[in-house]
């Protein structure tokens, strides 16, 4: 990982907990598998367990064989489709991932998103800010509220049945759409199972929570936002790629439609971009995933999984590659 991933991750306790499990060097970062460094070099090649995060280097075929005890990769992080390879399962090395727990802040702030959507808080606040008080909700903003409203949820994920938990207590109707979700299982998370044009077509919120898949790719593109009822919000806390930007951008200029971006494509949108000023446009940096405090929950859970290594037991976390076809 990075030095700058380092030192936001591993708090004196955590290191801690670390060195009870495991001879490990935090001032040892490697960024690079083919670092000359002896230092890095002699370290590699005695290593069992990488603890990786942010800024791990890809594990190829050439990387590997400079890691002949290498056993297991314990990922402080979400995805692991950036450093572990095809070569890295071809091993039959063991993978956690921390996915699980990055998963929480992303949901909370998704559901906090849902219902200000509804409430059109963002609206709101800049017109009460713009009239310096002078108001009338009754007659500027009819109609809103969460009561009895529709909720779309794209991607039956960690995420998506995170996000499906914490809209229980609401007065909302929550339909899915995931092609691996069958309808009895959606009725056993108290949701209905959609189609995705039908889910487009009935939400008054559209959260999407799939995989970036080739399969995925402008999952949302002009036709699909089409389908969406004039006033509805799209929130997109996956990917960027997920949304065709400038069927969007379009839907948004004209007012049609509202949005709540945590990912664009680009990620970071050129500086022209109308998406900055809109005012039913609510454009954050990548904020969703666990940022600041909740960076110890990542760290927390990696530990956990690399306290049970050293016991000789199972990853709670581990990593299905067989899955990862279909999944983050």
């Amino acid at each position: 990982m990075t030095a700058e991933t380092r030192d936001a991750l591993l708090e004196a306790a955590t290191v801690q907990r670390l060195r009870r499990s495991a001879e490990v060097d935090t001032g040892l970062l490697v960024t690079d598998f083919g670092c000359p460094d002896p230092v890095a070099v002699k370290a590699l090649a005695s290593a069992e367990v990488l603890f990786t995060g942010w800024g791990c280097p890809p594990l190829t075929a050439d990387a590997l064989a400079r890691m002949p005890r290498l056993r297991a990769v314990v990922h402080a992080a979400g995805t692991v489709r950036h450093h572990v390879t095809a070569a890295a399962w071809e091993r039959g090395l063991l993978v956690s991932s921390a996915a699980a727990a990055n998963a929480l802040p992303v949901a909370e702030y998704t559901v906090a998103a849902v219902l200000f959507s509804n409430k059109r808080v963002l609206a709101a606040a800049r017109a009460y800010s713009a009239e310096r008080g002078r108001v009338n909700v009754l007659r500027s903003f009819p109609g809103i509220g969460n009561y009895r409203r529709t909720v779309g949820i794209v991607g039956a994920s960690r995420i998506g049945r995170r996000v499906i938990e914490l809209l229980r207590p609401f007065d909302l109707r929550v339909l899915v759409h995931d092609p691996y979700l069958d309808p009895a299982e959606a009725s056993g998370l108290g949701v209905e199972a959609a189609g995705l044009d039908e889910l487009a077509r009935s939400s008054d919120v559209v959260s999407i929570h799939a995989p970036e898949l080739p399969g995925t790719r402008h999952l949302f593109d002009a036709a699909r936002l089409a389908l969406m009822p004039d006033g509805a919000t799209l929130i997109n806390t996956a990917r960027g790629s997920l949304v065709d930007t400038a069927a969007l951008t379009e839907e948004l200029v004209s007012g049609r439609l509202h949005a709540v971006l945590d990912h664009t494509d680009p990620e970071v949108l050129p500086a022209e971009s109308p998406l900055y000023d809109l005012p039913n446009v609510l454009l954050t940096p990548h904020l969703a995933g666990s940022l600041g405090a909740e960076l110890r929950r990542l760290a927390d859970a990696a530990v956990d999984e690399l306290e049970l290594y050293a016991r000789g037991l199972p990853f709670v976390h581990g990593v299905d590659p067989g899955l990862l076809d279909r999944s983050a």
